[in-house]
């Protein structure tokens, strides 16, 4: 995992996110979610978050839970982005080792940890908070095709298209 002294937001770019869906980690429409953004070096993908608020547990820390989805979204675009395939968790653990506050930015880190065969990925997670490494997360990672999912009705047609273009939008790069 990079320190986060190497989050420097010049060496990464934004990757693109529709704003019509209601995701609680991504979504820029949904008034309660986290309104996570995402970027990459190629060799991660980052989101730099500040966790409102209303999701905190105890005074001003953030809610547990809520810093599992934060691994788990980060987690999940990585596999996204990195792999290239449309995603499901399959398991995730959480080491929470500092407390994170809320009203306060996080910074989040997804990579690939291994790649066995095209059908599952295992990815961790990190965030951190003023520098320090405050929780971390391993995940395991059902990969799928746009085929695959269309087949299973997981997602809309214009999820699927919009994710088959930015596939294909990078993969030229």
């Amino acid at each position: 995992m990079t320190h986060q002294h190497d989050f420097d937001k010049a060496h990464f770019r934004a990757l693109p996110n529709r704003d019509n869906h209601k995701c609680f980690g991504c979504s820029p429409d949904n008034p309660h979610g986290l309104r996570m953004t995402f970027h990459t070096d190629e060799k991660s993908v980052v989101s730099w978050v500040t966790i409102p608020e209303h999701l905190c547990g105890w005074n001003d820390l953030a809610h547990g839970g809520v810093i599992s989805t934060v691994l788990d979204e980060i987690m999940s675009w990585a596999a996204i982005y990195l792999l290239r395939h449309l995603i499901l968790t399959k398991s995730m653990t959480v080491e929470f080792r500092k407390p994170v506050f809320v009203g306060k930015e996080v910074v989040a880190q997804g990579t690939v940890v291994e790649h066995p065969n095209s059908r599952e990925a295992i990815m961790a997670g990190a965030l951190y908070q003023d520098g320090r490494l405050c929780a971390k997360s391993t995940g395991s990672f059902a990969l799928f095709t746009p085929e695959a999912i269309r087949k299973r009705g997981l997602l809309d047609g214009d999820v699927i298209d919009a994710m088959e273009a930015l596939f294909r939008k990078d993969a030229a790069r």
